[in-house]
């Protein structure tokens, strides 16, 4: 399941991704949300990873349209995740991400939002 996060800065979207996901979670909540912040400037983005558990071939589909439909409007995507996968799966692959990614342990949401939110 994908939920949209509603306690961040203005011009900062954000989802937490737990249990299984899959396409349609990509259909009814995060397209709706990143095609309008994309209408509006810059894509900034936190992506929080707590209780995930496996993601749909559907999904993964949809995550990959996502991020090619907007490609030249992304400016920062922060992953939030204590799961050491992900965090090397964004190490080896984050360069192939557009705009700028980095990865960021539960424990510093705070300092994930931040980081998205600031100017370069």
């Amino acid at each position: 399941m994908i939920t949209q996060l509603d306690d961040l800065p203005d011009g900062v979207i954000g989802f937490s991704y737990s249990g299984e996901v899959h396409a349609a979670d990509y259909e009814s909540v995060m397209f709706p949300v990143v095609d309008a912040a994309a209408k509006a400037g810059p894509l900034r983005i936190v992506v929080v990873f707590e209780d995930f558990r496996k993601m749909s071939s559907g999904a993964s589909w949809e995550d990959l349209k996502m991020g090619t439909e907007h490609l030249r409007g992304w400016k920062r995507i922060a992953v939030v995740t204590d799961l050491d996968w992900m965090d090397h799966l964004v190490a080896v692959f984050g360069w192939m991400s557009p705009g700028k990614v980095r990865t960021f342990p539960l424990a510093e949401r705070e300092q994930a939002v931040a980081w998205v939110a600031a100017d370069d």
